[in-house]
């Protein structure tokens, strides 16, 4: 990647100097509670090293769908609160984002402070797609770092959005890429450029049409592709069987017989399933062929067949990229296919195979099933940006660090 890089603004010296980091600090939450702060702790790094040589550090996130507007349940609050622990000092929290009180706390802040910016996404300039709206914002932004700021990017998540706190702040600021950005790019590059074979991509999730693209660009490069979770339907269906009650989109049948056609040798889809009598986690639930499913039947994981059979292709694997459970794995009952691929990916890490985890789901699927972190050889911070990657789409977070 050829940007200039956390540690070429160090060596230049940040003591006294006001930086402006974009994090990803989107973190799930139950209540004002965080139920899994993997991204707050994979941030860190970045800050730590900026505030212990002595910058002034900014941080700009975001934190669900606000819609343009302050929304209390979607403050930083919380994330403050967690990031201040984490990094064991104290972080403010501004009472907005570019306003009177971000002002006055940026012109406040000492060597080694942390200021964070409330939610970008309370001010609607941020995601607008008029560059000129974007722009003011970012102006804004670059105000309260001051004529000889610089602007870190380290949001992985946010990298694949032509955004002004990802894209149009870069322009205006001496620019560089933070640890988590730089690492996110070396993992995915050796997953595109030179990849040990054999090469395995599991794939989940619920909908066809959100990994087509992923689907496409990939299956003919690996050696072997595993489709789970609630896309597999649709496939299913492709072959002319009842899916009763589960996941279908028959919009993308056709284009799955397509798929199913071309890549016979490499797609493997399940060949038995956990189904229950309705979404929910204390459902009737059985066991079956995927050939009998009955009506009103809704699949919601894979079964012991089809997961000792993924294990088989996964723990021989050299290269696997994971992105998407296998089946509802917020529900116990519904939980042992993706718990049972996950640790087939562990084995053959263990093996010495590199592993990737594609972020979102994936990542918190991880957590939730009480998964050793240093199982696998990455987890991304960034699922759609990951994705995104691996299409051989432009990210606009990237392209505007090499300019």
């Amino acid at each position: 990647m050829a940007v200039q890089t956390l540690q070429d603004l160090l060596n230049a010296g940040v003591e006294g100097r006001t930086v402006l980091v974009r994090s990803d600090l989107n973190v799930p939450l139950d209540g004002d509670k965080i139920t899994d702060p993997g991204r707050i702790i994979a941030s860190a790094p970045t800050l730590q090293a900026l505030a212990e040589a002595g910058a002034k550090v900014i941080v700009t996130a975001h934190l669900g769908r606000p819609d343009g507007k302050p929304d209390p349940k979607f403050s930083l609050a919380p994330v403050a609160v967690k990031l201040a622990e984490v990094l064991g000092r104290n972080v403010q929290l501004a009472g907005d984002v570019v306003g009177q009180d971000a002002l006055a706390r940026s012109e406040g802040l000492t060597d080694g402070d942390v200021l964070l910016l409330e939610n970008i996404r309370f001010d609607a300039r941020e995601t607008s797609k008029d560059e000129a709206e974007r722009t003011k914002l970012a102006e804004a932004l670059v105000e309260l770092v001051g004529d000889d700021g610089a602007f870190v990017s380290d949001g992985f998540g946010v990298v694949h959005r032509a955004q002004a706190s990802v894209f149009d702040v870069a322009k205006l600021l001496p620019h560089y890429a933070g640890t988590l950005v730089a690492a996110e790019v070396e993992v995915l590059g050796k997953l595109t450029q030179d990849a040990e074979r054999p090469y395995a991509v599991v794939l989940g999730g619920s909908k066809v049409s959100d990994k087509l693209a992923v689907i496409e660009a990939l299956a003919p490069k690996v050696d072997t592709l595993v489709i789970g979770g609630g896309m597999f339907y649709t496939f299913l269906a492709a072959q002319g069987v009842s899916v009763g009650n589960s996941l279908c989109e028959e919009s993308m049948i056709e284009t799955c017989k397509g798929l199913l056609d071309r890549y016979a040798d490499v797609i493997h889809i399940p060949q038995d399933v956990v189904i229950a009598d309705s979404f929910s986690a204390d459902a009737e639930s059985k066991t079956v062929s995927v050939l009998e499913i009955p009506d009103g039947w809704m699949g919601l994981d894979i079964g012991p067949q089809s997961v000792r059979r993924f294990a088989a292709i996964l723990t021989s694997a050299k290269t696997v990229f994971w992105n998407g459970p296998m089946g509802v794995f917020e529900f116990e009952k519904f939980s042992a296919g993706t718990k049972g691929v996950a640790e087939a990916i562990i084995e053959a890490t263990g093996k010495g195979a590199f592993s990737v985890v594609g972020g979102g789901d994936s990542a918190a699927a991880v957590r939730q099933l009480d998964l050793p972190d240093d199982g696998f050889s990455h987890i991304s911070t960034g699922g759609g940006a990951s994705l995104e990657y691996l299409e051989g789409k432009e990210l606009p977070g990237i392209s505007v660090l090499e300019g």
